[in-house]
């Protein structure tokens, strides 16, 4: 299926210098940068997120002078590491006094006024706890019988990680793919996203394999249990005790007091996180390049180059899934109805678009990277700095390599998820969050 460029000339308003392209991306001006953002600053983020990206952009400053350099990148359980733990146990263990509080309560109170602070307590320990997740059910779960081909690759890839495989592979259809433990016995998952896998040469897939499985290899901090399980319970303190910023001005009196009230835990909490930030973003950070280094270990510099590459232009992606399901509903009734035979053509169309992407496009995603820098996503190093750490490291073949037969096999193994997941795209619309 061809996609038509459609190129445009003229010159440019701030320089004149001459610029081209393809009018269907954003048209911009290479010697000047003009237009080369047009989306500009993103909305101010809140003071926690802020202070996080302050941080990840100090670490992250220097941590990508190492990687440049060749220095060591090694995970190591270090002092910080070890503090971030305690932290985390800590936090486990008020949540565990919150129920034990409770539970006295209850008990000690036989019928009294005890009983109801017993109740709310154990309510809000409750709400407190530590969370782990669960396999979706709202999308295509794979387990080894349903792909052998998926799950020998993702083994073969472990293997060469010096870790195990995975116990599940979530199809969803996000922009994006993940590695997350789930259940109470810490079971692996790997969620991938079929518009991301789909826009991928067989190679690449190899090195987003590799990447996601190089955070269990690499000592990722923040792929542990406890700490990841403390981070959400804080998350969830912080917003039951975050003070209302726009208080009704018919109960003002009520709403200060209150937030006077919630003042002293609010950051209490806010500043456990901050230091579980400063003391788990280097090593957050780090495990992202040494993901990387796997990624090309695994698949090839060639390949992980590309993947990253990929990373910038999901928003594209979105839009190309975004078209088909508005296509599908201005069409009506008889849009949905044609869905089933639709959902091969819309990952067709979605290929195709991806081919059609000129690499001025590519170009402008990196300036724009550069530009935005961290402030983005405080937990990974921006897209183009982990894109020059790759370039600056020693070029690597493939350890594990996808033939075409091989590549069709596993094509056949998610031929049902694929259909399933184009089909509810068309309908619902593609979603844009993990």
């Amino acid at each position: 299926m061809s996609v038509g460029t459609q190129e445009t000339t003229r010159p440019c308003p701030r320089c004149g210098a001459g610029i081209g392209g393809d009018a269907r991306f954003t048209v911009w001006c290479a010697a000047c940068d003009w237009n080369v953002d047009p989306e500009g600053p993103r909305k101010e983020p809140g003071r926690l997120e802020r202070t996080r990206r302050a941080l990840a952009r100090r670490h992250g400053e220097k941590l990508h002078a190492d990687v440049v350099s060749g220095g060591d990148l090694r995970a190591r359980r270090d002092a910080s590491a070890v503090l971030a733990l305690v932290i985390a146990l800590a936090v486990h263990g008020v949540t565990a006094a919150v129920v034990a509080g409770g539970v006295w309560c209850l008990v000690d109170g036989r019928g009294g006024w005890l009983m109801l602070p017993g109740l709310l307590l154990l309510l809000l320990a409750w709400i407190l706890r530590p969370r782990t997740a669960r396999l979706p059910d709202n999308v295509p779960v794979l387990y080894r019988d349903d792909a052998p081909t998926l799950f020998a690759l993702v083994d073969e890839v472990a293997g060469v990680a010096g870790t195990r495989g995975v116990d599940a592979i979530v199809i969803n259809d996000v922009v994006n793919a993940g590695v997350q433990a789930y259940g109470v016995r810490g079971r692996r998952m790997l969620v991938l996203g079929m518009p991301y896998w789909e826009i991928l040469t067989p190679q690449q897939r190899v090195a987003l394999l590799g990447h996601e499985l190089g955070h269990y290899s690499n000592g990722d901090v923040r792929h542990h249990t406890v700490l990841g399980s403390a981070y959400a319970s804080l998350t969830t303190w912080a917003y039951c005790f975050s003070p209302d910023d726009d208080p009704d001005p018919a109960d003002s009196a009520l709403r200060l007091l209150t937030n006077l009230l919630l003042l002293a835990p609010y950051w209490l909490v806010t500043g456990v996180l901050l230091l579980l930030d400063r003391l788990t973003l280097r090593a957050s950070q780090r495990a992202e390049y040494l993901a990387d280094r796997m990624s090309a270990q695994v698949g090839s510099t060639e390949a992980a180059l590309g993947l990253t590459d990929r990373m910038l232009v999901t928003d594209s992606v979105e839009g190309v899934l975004l078209r088909e399901a508005n296509r599908a509903a201005l069409t009506g009734p008889s849009g949905y109805r044609g869905a089933e035979d639709r959902a091969d053509e819309l990952w067709e169309r979605l290929t195709a678009h991806m081919a059609s992407v000129p690499d001025s496009e590519y170009e402008r995603q990196r300036r724009v990277a550069a530009l935005r820098g961290h402030s983005v996503d405080a937990t990974h190093p921006p897209t183009h700095l982990r894109r020059a750490g790759l370039a600056a490291g020693e070029r690597l073949p493939a350890a594990v390599a996808v033939d075409g037969d091989r590549a069709d096999r596993i094509a056949a193994e998610l031929a049902e998820a694929r259909r399933w997941l184009g089909r509810r795209i068309i309908r619902d619309g593609p979603s844009f969050e993990d």
